[in-house]
């Protein structure tokens, strides 16, 4: 029973993947943890739910660097999770479409580079001097591209800005930015963990990896609330004391490891005055990252101008994604232009994503069945035939409703923007002003997408071990 003044060693805020992640090692390791989320069930972007008789993933549907040395596969051996969750990995598994080509990512390497040298001839070179980079960057390209972005990479091997494009429209799908925008670091952990090592599916949906986690904490003996809102993070002496929560209950602990918005970690659950100034002023001038619209479509039958099942199409029908980018901003679903989608293989049903602006409660209240009208309008013209004649369960979610459920800033759905100036920040990770505070997950400017925030999490928690001596 959680009762006011009970002590831990370890507090977590938010059971986002991250922090189920760094909860499992800092448990087996033998720390007394506990997790606090706020949503009734654990995973964040990494959840599911269930309407009539079909079961969407709410955000994210797929997950990669799961390859037999890739970080999220050494995770889930280490936390046995892998003997207890069926992941598939469909063949191909990511296509990309625009006007002159279609290239497909295969399980294997050196298909998906024949691939592009078959749409791309004239680059053939590039595309192996790439791919050789991409999965196996040498020891100084780190600090190489630390202010490069991730059109400056791509010009070291390419020419031809087309297939500069056609490598790139997935990224801004599934990082937020165009290619002019994005660290180079970013776009090259994204194509090599997402594309090149992507697509891999929990079998059941994202839910079933995200309770699998929260169980496997729970058995090593850490404790799990849900529907739980911290409210502040106490601090004394410029050192960690607790949390109080939604219910003005007051648990100790050693550490705190916030896995929620950085924003409300440093301005809401420490407060402007338990933060170092020029720290302060920082987190207000960082740009977020865009959010999402999300259609949700249940259909009567599978269909024959339904894509491949378990395939993730990528779609743009033209190659400026600058202006995709900028009309994203503005929410003109027209001039984007692009789309991504994903057709279940184990029920007729199809998860489609735009990027879209936060804007204001009403707009979206306004807006949001025109702008979903609209989205089912450019499937049907560009990629599925006779769509509409197929629905029958409708639904969206806004960057509104992902900010309810996660509470990330504006909806964010990468944590902060991710350019040159907004990686790797110092004070992110560990703030130097407050002992025993660290955050994990994709606020920390470390890590974006599924693998990414493994890695922080898995991170995090040997940071701490270290420091506690058990690792």
């Amino acid at each position: 029973m959680i009762r006011s003044g009970n002590t831990y060693d370890a507090i977590i805020i938010g059971a986002g993947i991250s922090g189920l992640v760094c909860g499992c090692y800092l448990a087996k390791a033998g720390m007394k943890v506990l997790i606090a989320e706020q949503h009734y069930k654990p995973g964040g972007y990494c959840s599911s739910f269930r309407r009539n008789e079909f079961t969407f993933d709410a955000a994210a549907h797929c997950f990669g660097g799961y390859r037999k040395e890739g970080i999220t596969r050494r995770v889930f051996n280490d936390l046995k999770i892998d003997e207890r969750l069926k992941i598939i990995r469909h063949d191909p598994s990511n296509v990309i479409v625009t006007p002159n080509c279609s290239v497909s990512f295969r399980s294997d390497f050196h298909e998906t580079a024949r691939e592009f040298q078959k749409a791309f001839p004239q680059e053939s070179k590039g595309i192996n001097d790439f791919f050789r980079f991409i999965l196996s960057p040498d020891a100084n390209s780190f600090s190489r591209m630390r202010s490069w972005t991730l059109m400056d990479l791509l010009d070291q091997y390419f020419t031809d800005d087309r297939l500069k494009t056609v490598l790139s429209a997935p990224l801004l799908g599934i990082g937020g930015l165009p290619p002019s925008r994005m660290s180079a670091f970013i776009g090259s952990k994204l194509f090599s963990e997402f594309l090149l090592d992507g697509g891999y599916h929990p079998e059941g949906g994202m839910q079933r990896l995200s309770d699998l986690l929260a169980k496997r904490f729970q058995e090593l003996g850490g404790t799990l609330l849900l529907s739980c809102l911290v409210k502040k993070i106490k601090v004394k002496d410029n050192k960690v004391k607790g949390v109080i929560l939604g219910k003005d209950d007051f648990l100790s602990s050693v550490y705190i490891i916030s896995n929620c918005d950085a924003r409300q970690t440093f301005m809401k659950l420490l407060g402007k005055k338990k933060v170092e100034s020029k720290f302060y002023s920082k987190i207000k001038e960082m740009k977020p990252s865009i959010s999402n619209f999300i259609l949700y479509l249940g259909m009567d039958t599978y269909f024959e101008s339904l894509p491949k099942t378990g395939t993730t199409l990528c779609f743009f029908p033209h190659y400026d994604l600058d202006m995709a980018y900028k009309a994203a901003l503005e929410g003109d679903i027209e001039r984007y232009g692009g789309y991504m989608l994903y057709v279940y293989e184990d029920r007729p049903a199809i998860l489609a994503i735009i990027p879209a602006p936060f804007k204001s409660k009403r707009f979206w209240d306004n807006n949001k069945d025109v702008f979903a009208n609209a989205f089912i309008h450019r499937i049907e013209k560009y990629s599925i035939p006779h769509l509409s004649e197929h629905i029958i369960y409708k639904d969206s979610a806004t960057p509104h409703t992902l900010y309810r459920y996660t509470l990330n800033y504006r909806g964010a759905s990468f944590g902060w923007e991710g350019t040159p100036s907004q990686l790797a920040l110092s004070g992110f990770s560990k703030p130097s002003f407050v002992e025993g505070l660290y955050l994990t997950g994709h606020w920390t400017t470390l890590g974006i997408g599924i693998s990414g925030v493994v890695y922080v999490g898995y991170d995090t928690a040997k940071k701490i071990l270290r420091r506690e001596r058990l690792n």
